[in-house]
């Protein structure tokens, strides 16, 4: 008998995108959605598509989320996904092969598919290898911020197609999701680092998003995206300038009267 896939996908407010994500993966013996209280209409969209819907806060914990999936979830397999991906035909077929036959492999790999407005980037530095895909009983996500990561108890194997991944249809979009962001990780910092000296702050507000900027765009070849590159290297650049930012805020900036 072939073991059973759960998937787990993490939403918030994702009326616009969830059904295309959910179509991609209709397939699959279980979904289980883990929603961060959206106020539109997506958990009855992922009802609607047979999906068991849990809702839970997240409070910027996103490893919370992908654990709760895990745990809830009653497959071998877990294939855990963002609301903004799509799974290619494709890509469902060589999953199913790697399910029937993982031998050595707990989990798999395979390449992330970013869009960028739309357009594929190839450069820059966003299309490389996500764990998404590994067996329940040998994996647990850590990290208490935007950013968690996979811990696998075993080896992990590679499957050559690509997952799609849509995350901004706009710069607005991009702008407001990152506001949310960095005030999560300013917030993690200092909990997790305190005060630091001046000197490490100052160096992430001034330098470090220089560096960011020319790492992006000259040495992971983001030029090569014409002006997706140069705008997507200059976003990411303030991103990290905003995060310390608002940990400069949080730490030194707030005046009593």
């Amino acid at each position: 008998m072939n073991d059973k896939l759960s998937v787990v996908i993490i939403t918030k407010n994702e009326e616009q995108k969830i059904a295309v994500c959910l179509k991609s993966v209709k397939w699959a013996d279980e979904i289980i959605i883990i929603d961060d209280c959206s106020s539109d209409r997506t958990a009855s969209i992922c009802k609607s598509f047979g999906a068991t819907v849990i809702e839970n806060a997240s409070y910027g914990n996103f490893d919370n989320q992908r654990n709760l999936g895990i745990e809830r979830a009653s497959g071998d397999w877990v294939l855990q996904m963002d609301a903004d991906e799509i799974v290619t035909g494709e890509l469902a077929r060589e999953i199913k092969k790697a399910i029937a036959n993982p031998g050595r492999f707990v989990a798999f790999k395979f390449k992330r598919r970013n869009y960028f407005l739309g357009h594929f980037m190839k450069y820059g530095g966003w299309y490389g290898y996500s764990t998404k895909l590994f067996k329940k009983t040998n994996a647990r996500f850590i990290g208490k911020s935007v950013h968690e990561t996979l811990s696998l108890d075993g080896e992990t194997g590679a499957i050559a197609e690509d997952i799609e991944h849509f995350p901004f249809t706009s710069i607005y979009q991009f702008i407001d999701r990152q506001n949310f962001y960095t005030t999560v990780e300013a917030r993690a910092i200092l909990e997790k680092e305190g005060p630091l000296d001046m000197k490490i702050v100052r160096y992430n507000l001034t330098i470090k998003p220089f560096k960011l900027f020319w790492k992006i765009y000259v040495k992971k070849s983001g030029f090569r995206e014409g002006m997706y590159g140069f705008i997507f290297s200059a976003m990411y650049s303030f991103v990290h300038f905003m995060k310390w930012a608002k940990y400069w805020e949080l730490t030194y900036g707030k005046k009593t009267a």
